[in-house]
């Protein structure tokens, strides 16, 4: 499929799917006229680098993580490294973080919603 299609079935920019390809994230095979060609799978790989991203991984964490995970349903492969799963942990725990830190946010905003509405 075309970098269009492939936009038009994830929702993703096609500067965005550009930048996947710069990062080393996507895989493109060019035309003999220099268009990009995506295989089915990359629908998934899109799908699967939106929520790397929305997780707060940056590029070159995702650009590690992917070859471990497999596109269709997400799962892991057996090619994660020790290293990797480290990473990977510090990175869960930085999110675990941010949750707890919401959480107490929505806490404050709650009281300061109810002490304004009893008044």
């Amino acid at each position: 499929m075309r970098i269009g299609e492939l936009a038009r079935r994830t929702g993703v920019s096609e500067r965005s799917l550009r930048y996947y390809e710069q990062q080393g994230l996507l895989v493109a095979e060019r035309t003999p006229g220099g268009h990009r060609e995506y295989r089915e799978g990359a629908v998934d790989r899109v799908i699967r680098i939106q929520e790397l991203f929305a997780a707060g991984l940056h590029s070159e964490k995702i650009a590690r993580l992917l070859p471990c995970m497999r596109d269709a349903d997400g799962g892991p492969s057996e090619r994660a490294t020790p290293r990797l799963v480290a990473d990977l942990t510090a990175e869960r725990d930085r999110i675990d973080r941010m949750i707890t830190d919401l959480v107490r946010s929505r806490e404050v905003l709650d009281e300061v919603i109810e002490t304004a509405s009893a008044g």
